[in-house]
C-alpha cells in the first residue's frame, strides 16, 4: 500500500516541475543541429525544431514579426544553456504581434516550429544568411528561473541571503523566524 502512495506522491512533485508550457515541450521535433541547419537549410526545410536562445531584435511588420535570436544549446528540460558558447543566430517568424517591450533584449526564449528556410540579416556592415524558423509556440523565460532556493542561481549567489543553511536569518541559525 505505501507504493502507490509513494508513486503518486513522486509523480505530483514531478508534475510540479515541469517548466515549459505543453505547446512547447510536446511539440514533435527532430534533433537538427544548428551548424547543420546553417549550412546547408535545403536539406532540413520543413523539419520541426525546438531551438532556444537570448533575443536579440524585434521586428513588427504588417502582417508578422521577426524576432532575432541568439542561439544557445537547450538542455534536457528546454532551458538555453547560456554557459555554453553561441553558435550563431537564428530568427523566429510568428503571424502574432510581438511586442519589443515584452520580448526585450537580453531575454531567454525558447521556440518551437519549424524551419522555413534562410533569411538575410545585416549586422553592422556585413549581411549574412541565417535559418527561419516559423513560431507554432514561442515561451519567454522570466528573468529569475533560474534562481531556486536549493541552491546556487544564475550567477552563483542563493535566491535570499541564507549563506547555505536554510535557518539562517538575520545573522542568526535556529529553526525560529523571528528573533527578538
Amino acid at each position: 500500500m505505501k507504493s502507490p502512495l509513494l508513486l503518486f506522491t513522486l509523480f505530483l512533485l514531478m508534475s510540479g516541475c515541469t517548466s515549459l508550457p505543453p505547446a512547447v515541450r510536446d511539440f514533435p521535433v527532430t534533433a537538427v543541429p544548428y551548424q547543420a541547419a546553417s549550412q546547408n537549410i535545403e536539406a532540413y526545410k520543413n523539419a520541426p525544431v525546438r531551438w532556444g536562445g537570448i533575443i536579440i531584435d524585434v521586428e513588427n511588420e504588417k502582417d508578422f514579426s521577426l524576432v532575432q535570436v541568439l542561439f544557445y544549446p537547450l538542455d534536457y528540460k528546454g532551458y538555453p544553456q547560456i554557459t555554453k558558447k553561441n553558435e550563431g543566430r537564428f530568427v523566429i517568424e510568428s503571424s502574432e504581434f510581438l511586442d519589443p517591450a515584452v520580448y526585450a533584449k537580453d531575454t531567454e526564449i525558447t521556440v518551437a516550429g519549424t524551419l522555413k528556410g534562410d533569411i538575410e540579416r545585416t549586422i553592422g556592415n556585413k549581411t549574412i544568411r541565417v535559418p527561419l524558423i516559423s513560431a507554432t509556440a514561442i515561451y519567454l523565460w522570466p528573468k529569475d528561473y533560474r534562481y531556486n532556493y536549493y541552491g546556487p542561481g544564475r550567477y552563483g549567489y542563493p535566491p535570499y541571503p541564507y549563506y547555505g543553511n536554510p535557518f539562517f536569518f538575520r545573522g542568526y541559525y535556529g529553526p525560529y523566524r523571528y528573533w527578538w
